[in-house]
């Protein structure tokens, strides 16, 4: 028996750009689903002008969110463009939209109209704020990242606050809009009914907050910078070595017992100032200087050896090229190459009881107005999803609407 797709049959309208939606839609995609991507003609995506460095298709920025995707290019002031988007969305499973809250009423697209038309339809609303007094304030994920908190507690105490370095809110938030969808998904097969699905970055990063959040929530005072240590941990942090840090992470009493034998520090185990997690994070200073005597007299790949060996979780500290060697030396398969297209990160989940996509290219500006127009033209045609891997290889079949 052929394996399938989760999503396959699935057909969402993309009407979402920069990073959030498109990273939401690309996940769907990834899982089978049919996305068709509406862009502004002429210009599409900001992201596809947000370079370098660029592919020899587009900017890496954009081709990074959008495979597996076709594009269809609308100007929705355009009356006969207008009519294709209201057409696109009243056939859709789900629509995507990250645009100013009430900005899509005046074209129909607001889901008060769609859902009238479409009554099954998952139309998911991504917002900086909310829609409700934040909703005339622009959401950029480094402006969430400074107002929500997650500036205040990255970096070292000594340094600014400072941003992750990749926009992690908008990651997050997509990946809730995702799940959203997919839980969305299950209670319509029950209920028959589509609904509306709201998700916001300063939500999403405050969800994400998790123990930080927690810390505050239980104390009432915000947590501070701690550079690469952990609040209530230690040691978990980065240890110097001969020739640099070196990573550790010991997550208990146990662990830390044979971290220090292993060091030679037999002793430290039983001494008062170390003997339990709370004790370490108090005296946490002291902890480092006995460790770091130690870890000092070897290089940092030495260590790592000798210590994964009893089971202590530690790494050197890699640069993006080293962290693709690194999942591709543990058979995790990092990378997908679509069909056309530059390589990317492929979709983290794997489903024993389903096949990969062959993700297509990410699409040129109005690639597929043509095919999706046609399409729109015929009320009853699917419009094809995205190949398992076990499939035909895409040179030798026909792609298209069926």
């Amino acid at each position: 028996m052929a394996r399938t797709l989760p999503l396959e049959g699935v057909l969402v309208a993309d009407f979402s750009r920069v990073l959030a939606g498109p990273y939401a839609t690309m996940m769907l995609a990834d899982l089978g689903a049919t996305v068709v991507k509406v862009e502004r003609p002429d210009t599409g995506d900001d992201t596809r002008s947000w370079g370098p460095p660029w592919t020899e298709r587009s900017s890496s920025y954009f081709e990074s969110l959008n495979r597996g995707k076709r594009s269809l290019a609308l100007d929705l002031t355009v009356e006969e463009d207008r009519r294709a988007a209201v057409e696109l969305a009243g056939r859709a499973d789900v629509l995507v939209e990250n645009h100013r809250p009430g900005s899509l009423e005046r074209f129909g697209l607001d889901y008060p109209a769609l859902s009238a038309v479409n009554p099954g339809l998952l139309y998911v609303s991504i917002t900086g704020f909310g829609s409700e007094r934040g909703a005339e304030l622009s959401g950029y994920d480094f402006v969430v990242q400074a107002v929500g908190g997650l500036m205040s507690i990255t970096g070292f105490p000594e340094g600014p606050p400072t941003k992750v370095g990749v926009a992690v809110v908008d990651v997050l938030t997509g990946k809730d809009a995702a799940f959203g969808v997919l839980a969305a998904l299950r209670q319509r097969e029950t209920t028959g009914r589509g609904q509306r699905i709201e998700v916001n970055l300063l939500s999403s990063l405050l969800s994400g907050l998790v123990n930080q959040a927690g810390a505050f929530l239980a104390t009432g005072e915000s947590p501070e910078r701690m550079g690469n240590r952990h609040p209530s941990i230690a040691p978990y942090e980065t240890l110097r070595c001969e020739d640099g840090p070196l990573a550790v992470a010991v997550g208990n009493d146990a662990q830390f017992r044979r971290f220090t034998e292993t060091l030679g520090l037999v002793w430290m185990a039983e001494d008062p100032r170390f003997a339990t997690n709370a004790d370490r994070v108090r005296n946490r200073e002291e902890l480092v200087a006995e460790l770091e005597n130690v870890l000092g007299a070897r290089p940092a790949a030495a260590w790592q050896q000798r210590l994964q060996r009893v089971g202590i979780a530690c790494g050197q500290v890699n640069d993006l090229a080293g962290a693709v060697r690194q999942a591709e030396s543990l058979g995790l398969e990092p990378t997908v190459t679509p069909t056309g297209g530059a390589p990317g990160i492929r979709h983290p989940v794997e489903f024993s009881g389903a096949a990969r996509a062959r993700p297509t290219a990410p699409p040129s500006l109005g690639e597929h107005n043509e095919e999706v127009l046609a399409w729109l033209s015929r009320p009853d045609a699917p419009l094809s999803g995205p190949e398992p891997e076990t499939s035909t290889p895409a040179s030798d079949r026909d792609v298209g609407i069926a």
